[in-house]
């Protein structure tokens, strides 16, 4: 052999050597990618994710995204399994405000850092959610539910999915801000949390309007405020909390994250497939209609800018109530 086509072949072969992560990023995906859900099938974070999975292969060369539940331990099950993973793209995590924010405040043993262990992706949706009163009793709105509770301090009680779970912390949250003292009662899921209300053992809960808006409209349950700052439009006649306490609101977000140390040139990528995941009519149907869900969409900055809001946010709250799983 001689020289010229030998150093040709060695200067090829830097090149790749040199490159291979923006040069990678164009053949992703090459197999089916996972999405790990941090809770069970059935609920509304489950259904957001399969909505996203069925828009996803046409954007994806023809790769499904296939949904993987691992509840468990207040999502950080899920998030501990995806945070050691590779940060190739192939397992993503469900982001939400248990296993991505409040974590560390939570859970003293903790295996991961929620500031340091993921790569936004993108802000998906997020989810409306309301304060559900049982019916029989007499209060017609959080404002008249909360003076009442003043003046009887412990009277009144709430259900939640567990301790440190979103539907804890939001009424936690609730209760501080109104300068109330509800009782939390929490059980083993959402499905009984919502059966406790409907069966009248609790007085109030925190619950998505997707899993509860037949209930509503049955009235079984009685939405008193929404937790977001702005009016949900499947519940005209419900005010948003902040009626009643002047400068509350919450979002239940969910995005998509990665492990740590993901590639700008794939993040940029992948956060590109899911914005035109959500922009299709039939996703955009689903969730926004059928979830009753606000689709938000975005850069992997804008992601990370909400991240860095509710991390510092949960744990001082989650101070001052005294809350700790372990």
């Amino acid at each position: 052999m001689n020289a010229r086509p030998l150093h040709f072949v060695v200067a090829l072969a830097l090149l790749f050597a040199a490159t291979p992560a923006s040069a990678q990023t164009t053949k992703w995906p090459d197999r089916p990618v996972k999405l790990v859900v941090p809770v069970g099938a059935g609920g509304a974070a489950d259904t957001l994710a399969r909505n996203l999975s069925n828009g996803f292969a046409q954007f994806a060369n023809g790769q499904p995204l296939v949904i993987e539940n691992r509840p468990g331990a207040g999502g950080t099950l899920a998030a501990t399994g995806v945070a050691r993973e590779q940060p190739d793209g192939y397992v993503l995590l469900l982001a939400e405000i248990g296993a991505n924010a409040a974590a560390n405040a939570l859970q003293s043993k903790l295996s991961y850092d929620v500031q340091t262990a993921f790569t936004p992706i993108i802000h998906v949706a997020n989810l409306p959610t309301v304060v559900l009163m049982r019916p029989d009793l007499p209060y017609k709105s959080l404002g008249e539910l909360i003076a009442a509770a003043k003046q009887q301090p412990g009277k009144f009680n709430y259900a939640s999915a567990g301790i440190g779970n979103w539907t804890h912390l939001f009424m936690a949250y609730l209760n501080g801000q109104a300068g109330v003292q509800m009782i939390n009662i929490p059980y083993r899921s959402g499905a009984e949390m919502t059966t406790s209300l409907l069966r009248g053992e609790a007085d109030v809960a925190a619950v998505s309007v997707s899993t509860s808006i037949a209930f509503i409209r049955e009235g079984k349950v009685r939405a008193v405020a929404g937790f977001p700052a702005k009016q949900i439009p499947e519940l005209a006649e419900t005010p948003p909390a902040s009626q009643a306490v002047p400068g509350f609101s919450i979002d239940l977000w969910h995005g998509i994250v990665a492990p740590a140390g993901m590639d700008p040139a794939l993040v940029s990528q992948i956060n590109g497939i899911f914005n035109k995941v959500i922009g299709t009519p039939a996703v955009a149907k689903a969730i926004s209609q059928a979830q009753a869900a606000e689709i938000v969409g975005g850069s992997p900055k804008q992601f990370d800018d909400l991240l860095k809001a509710e991390q510092k946010r949960w744990p001082e709250l989650i101070k001052s109530a005294g809350i700790k799983v372990d």
